[in-house]
C-alpha cells in the first residue's frame, strides 16, 4: 500500500479569520498568558502570485501567529478582495477559516481530495514556500490549508 499523500497528518495550524486583528491580537495573549506576535502584511502579488479561484488576486491580509505547543493558531485580517478570507468574514464572521498540513507534495494532496469532490480555492507563495486553501467545507465543515515548503535555488 502507497503512502497516502497527506504523510503524517499531523494539523500544523488553525486559521482564524478576524474583522480587527490588534483587538484580537490583544485577547488571545491576555486570555493565554503570551506575548503578543508582531501583526505582519503578506506579500503583494508580484511576490506572492496569489490566485483565487483561479483568477490573479491583489488581496492581502494582516497575520498573526501563536505557537501554542504543538499547533499554531494563525490570526488573519483581510485587506481587499477577493480573496478567501474576505469571503470568509463575510458569510461568517470573525470565526475558525481552516486547518492546516505540511505536506510533501502539494499536487498529489491537491489530486487526492479532488476525487473526494474538492476544488483548490486560493494559492499564493510566501517566502520559503507556499499555500493552497481547498474548499473542503461540504465535506468537512471547515477549509483546508497545504503548505509546502519550496527548496531555494542556491546563490551563485
Amino acid at each position: 500500500m502507497s503512502e497516502h499523500p497527506f504523510g503524517s497528518r499531523a494539523i500544523a495550524q488553525v486559521g482564524i479569520i478576524v474583522d480587527d486583528i490588534e483587538k484580537y491580537v490583544d485577547n488571545y495573549s491576555r486570555i493565554f498568558g503570551v506575548d503578543k506576535p508582531p501583526v505582519i502584511i503578506t506579500d503583494d502579488y508580484e511576490l506572492s502570485h496569489a490566485a483565487y479561484k483561479g483568477a490573479p488576486t491583489h488581496a492581502t491580509a494582516k497575520l498573526a501567529f501563536f505557537d501554542m505547543g504543538s499547533v499554531q493558531i494563525e490570526l488573519i485580517e483581510p485587506i481587499g478582495e477577493p480573496s478567501t478570507w474576505k469571503n470568509h468574514l463575510d458569510q461568517n464572521g470573525s470565526s475558525v477559516h481552516h486547518i492546516a498540513f505540511w505536506v510533501a507534495d502539494t499536487d498529489a494532496v491537491v489530486r487526492h481530495l479532488g476525487s473526494e469532490g474538492m476544488t483548490v480555492e486560493q494559492r499564493g507563495d510566501f517566502t520559503g514556500g507556499m499555500y493552497t486553501y481547498i474548499d473542503s467545507r461540504p465535506q468537512l465543515g471547515v477549509t483546508l490549508e497545504l503548505l509546502q515548503q519550496i527548496e531555494q535555488a542556491p546563490s551563485a
